[in-house]
């Protein structure tokens, strides 16, 4: 089953590397993970989503994450109230002729081109992953050239506790 695991850090060099190396070495795939700054100078946040068996490789995810030393909050947020969104770039061969056609594809996805050239086009579409999946497919007969996915990101709705109000790791100790 594939869940949606949020991490608080620390935005130090390596921590990206400890993050994966633990999940990697325990065996776990990995589907996307993005990382960002936050509102907060020196933490980031970590979107994973991984592939679990059972609650049980779940509850050994997080606990793993949280002995982690710059790990600073752990969430499995899959189940909550959640706003999550991906980013993806497809480039489409096209013609002149093909474009309107095209362009009438993506216009119900909200997605834009945002480059042409003569013989492609590059569309942007931001979304829930089941979005994108579909648009890709409608796009896959008219020759898909290149795709970037930025993978899931994603935070609870409504009024959560800040990242200044976590408590620090010496705290925790």
């Amino acid at each position: 089953m594939k869940r949606i695991i949020t991490a608080t850090v620390q935005d130090r060099s390596g921590v990206l590397n400890r993050v994966t190396g633990l999940l990697v070495r325990r065996q776990f795939n990995i589907e996307s993970i993005s990382v960002g700054p936050t509102e907060i100078a020196g933490i980031s946040k970590m979107t994973l989503v991984v592939e679990v068996e059972d609650e049980q490789q779940l509850e050994q995810v997080t606990k793993q994450l949280n002995k982690q030393i710059d790990v600073l909050k752990v969430s499995d947020i899959t189940d909550k109230a959640i706003v999550a969104r991906e980013l993806a770039l497809i480039k489409v061969s096209s013609s002149g002729q093909l474009r309107s056609e095209i362009n009438g594809i993506i216009e119900p996805f909200r997605a834009t081109i945002i480059d042409v050239s003569r013989d492609s086009l590059a569309v942007q579409v931001t979304g829930k992953p089941d979005k994108i999946d579909a648009l890709i497919e409608l796009l896959r007969p008219y020759g898909i050239k290149e795709l970037a996915r930025t993978g899931l990101t994603a935070f609870l709705r409504g009024q959560q506790p800040q990242v200044s109000e976590l408590p620090s790791y010496s705290q925790i100790k």
